[in-house]
C-alpha cells in the first residue's frame, strides 16, 4: 500500500465519498431504494426485501464490470464489495447486532450476494431463468403476482442494457442512474 493510498484511507473517515467505489455504491443503493420496485414489482418492503434489492442492483453492476478488460474493473468490483460490507456492517450494528456476531452475519450476507450473483449470471439472457432466480431471491418463495415478476424482469433487463451501453469511465465515476 502506498503512502498516498494510506493517507486517503485515513482521511476517508472524515469524508466517505473519497472511499474507492463509494460514489458508485451510493448509486447502487439509490437504484435499490426506488419505490417502484416495492410498488409495481411488489418486492417486500422489509429489511430482507431491501437487502435483496441492493444485492440485485449490485449484481447487475458487478456483472457489467466482469465484461470490462483490465485490472481497474476488478479493483472496482473489490471496492464495491468493501463498500457493501461496510454498509451491511453499519446496518447490522444500528439494528442492535453485537460485535461478537456481526462477522457471522456479514459472512452470511456475502454468501447470499455471491449466490445471487451466480444465479443472475447463470440466467444470462433467459427471462424465464431470471424470473425463477428473482422469485427465489426477491420473494423468497412467497406468492407474488406474475405481472409483478414480469415487471421486475423487464426493469432488470432495462437496467442491465443501460449499464452495458455505458463506458467504464461513467460507471467508475458512479454515473449509472
Amino acid at each position: 500500500m502506498t503512502i498516498l493510498s494510506t493517507l486517503r484511507r485515513a482521511l476517508a473517515g472524515a469524508n466517505l465519498a473519497v472511499l474507492p467505489g463509494q460514489a458508485l455504491y451510493n448509486q447502487v443503493v439509490d437504484l435499490a431504494r426506488r419505490p417502484d420496485w416495492y410498488i409495481a414489482g411488489e418486492v417486500p418492503d422489509t429489511i430482507d426485501g431491501r437487502f435483496d434489492m441492493v444485492a440485485l442492483m449490485l449484481s447487475l453492476v458487478l456483472l457489467r464490470l466482469e465484461a470490462e478488460p483490465g485490472d481497474a474493473p476488478k479493483q472496482l468490483s473489490a471496492d464495491l464489495a468493501d463498500r457493501f460490507i461496510n454498509d451491511m456492517d453499519g446496518s447490522l450494528r444500528q439494528g442492535g447486532i453485537g460485535d461478537q456476531v456481526v462477522g457471522k452475519h456479514i459472512g452470511q450476507m456475502m454468501a447470499a450476494l455471491g449466490g445471487r450473483l451466480g444465479a443472475y449470471r447463470d440466467a444470462g439472457g433467459d427471462d424465464a431463468a431470471l424470473a425463477t432466480a428473482l422469485r427465489r431471491n426477491l420473494w423468497r418463495g412467497e406468492p407474488v403476482a406474475d405481472d409483478a415478476v414480469a415487471w421486475v424482469v423487464a426493469e432488470t433487463r432495462r437496467l442491465a442494457a443501460g449499464l452495458a451501453g455505458l463506458p467504464y469511465a461513467a460507471i467508475s465515476s458512479g454515473a449509472i442512474a
